[in-house]
Order: structure tokens, then C-alpha cells, then sequence
């Protein structure tokens, strides 16, 4: 049962003071704006039927991951599916300290911000995050969103022998960019893959002489 309604005025504090955030506009200079590099890891692929089980994100201030403002919470498993524990590693009855889904949503928006989102496959991260939010009552996020599969392909030369595919998993993007892939299937460890490539994509991008922040965010 959502505890707010989207049709009510009386929304919570923590979603009026995240939309608040974007009175503010975003910064025409790149070394300006905050980007936020998240994943979730999930007990599936079904928006309807499954579940966040961990957010991590990292944050990139002045083309730089600031390592010292990260965000890595669990969320207590309302719904538990056994075939997805070799991917995430994450048991039902683990030790890791978990929150509500909208504790964690609440500290999810708080983090945010009006920053610029940056994932990997990211309709599939920002899919599973607008249902959580809906099912609490509240509305959709209204920040801008960046694709690393989108822009790594805009990255690369297109010619009658050589076009490129049609999706490039995270793996892939590692290896590319020689990106150790240690911490992978975690929330936070794929976080920061994801914010290594990001960034090694923004600097090929960069070198293009129709760049802008505006092409980019557009």
C-alpha cells in the first residue's frame, strides 16, 4: 500500500525538498555540473513483479569521481527469488544492515539531488527506481538521464565494414577501457565501472568538434 498519494497535495518533506533542487538550472560547463553514476542490483527483470535489493552510486564533480561521497544501501527483501543470488550474491537472511524501500528512497533522493544521472542500460535502472518511488505514492524522477551504452556509441567511427552493435554490455565497456572489473554485480563496484567509463567516454566525445554540454544532455 503506497504510504503517499500522487493525487494529494500532501506529499512528504524529503520529495518537495528534491524537487526544490531543480529551480536551479544545470551548468553550461561541463566542470560544473554533478553527475551521479548509479546501479541497482535486483531480484529480477520484471518492473511489476520484482524488487531493488541494493543501490550504490558514486558522484563526479569537476570530471573527477569523488570517492569520498558515495552511496551503497540494501533494502530489506520484501520478495526473495533464489535464481538471482548467484548473479548479486545477496541472501534473503544476509548480515548487511537494510532499510525500507522508502527509507531508501528517501536517502536515494537526498543524494541526488538535481544531478545528472549516468547508468548503464539506464532505462532498466530508472524503470525499477520510478516503480519504487510509485509504489510509496510519489511521482517519477525529474532529473536528466545519460546512457553509457548510448554515448559509448557515439563514440565510435561508423564505416561499411564496421558498425556498431546494437547494445554493449558493461562487460564489454570494461574491457574497452581496460576497467578492473573486481568488484562487478555489486551496486556500488558496478557504480564505479560505470563512472570510469563514463568519464573515458566523455573525454573521446570531447575530442569531436560538434561537442556540447547541450548535445550532450539533450
Amino acid at each position: 500500500m503506497a504510504l503517499f498519494s500522487k493525487k494529494s497535495k500532501h506529499l512528504p518533506a524529503f520529495w518537495t525538498n528534491y524537487e526544490n533542487r531543480f529551480k536551479e538550472k544545470i551548468a553550461a560547463d561541463l566542470n560544473e555540473i554533478t553527475f551521479v553514476v548509479l546501479d541497482t542490483e535486483t531480484t529480477g527483470f520484471s518492473f511489476d513483479e520484482d524488487r531493488i535489493l541494493s543501490i550504490g552510486a558514486v558522484k563526479i564533480k569537476h570530471e573527477t569521481i569523488a570517492v569520498q561521497e558515495v552511496m551503497d544501501v540494501y533494502l530489506e527483501q520484501e520478495k526473495f527469488n533464489k535464481d538471482s543470488v548467484p548473479v548479486h550474491g545477496l541472501l534473503k537472511n544476509g548480515q548487511r544492515n537494510c532499510i525500507s524501500e522508502i527509507n531508501a528512497m528517501e536517502q536515494f533522493l537526498d543524494y541526488i539531488g538535481n544531478a545528472v544521472i549516468v547508468a548503464h542500460h539506464a532505462g532498466f535502472d530508472m524503470g525499477m527506481l520510478n516503480m519504487a518511488l510509485n509504489r510509496n505514492g510519489l511521482p517519477n524522477l525529474k532529473n536528466k538521464i545519460l546512457d553509457t551504452g548510448v554515448l559509448y556509441k557515439r563514440t565510435l567511427i561508423k564505416t561499411y565494414l564496421i558498425q556498431p552493435k546494437t547494445n554493449y554490455t558493461l562487460d564489454e565497456l570494461a574491457e574497452k577501457f581496460s576497467i578492473s572489473k573486481k568488484d562487478r554485480h555489486t551496486a556500488l563496484g558496478d557504480a564505479y565501472i560505470t563512472a570510469v567509463a563514463f568519464l573515458k567516454i566523455i573525454s573521446r566525445l570531447k575530442e569531436k568538434r560538434k561537442f556540447s554540454v547541450k548535445k550532450l544532455l539533450h
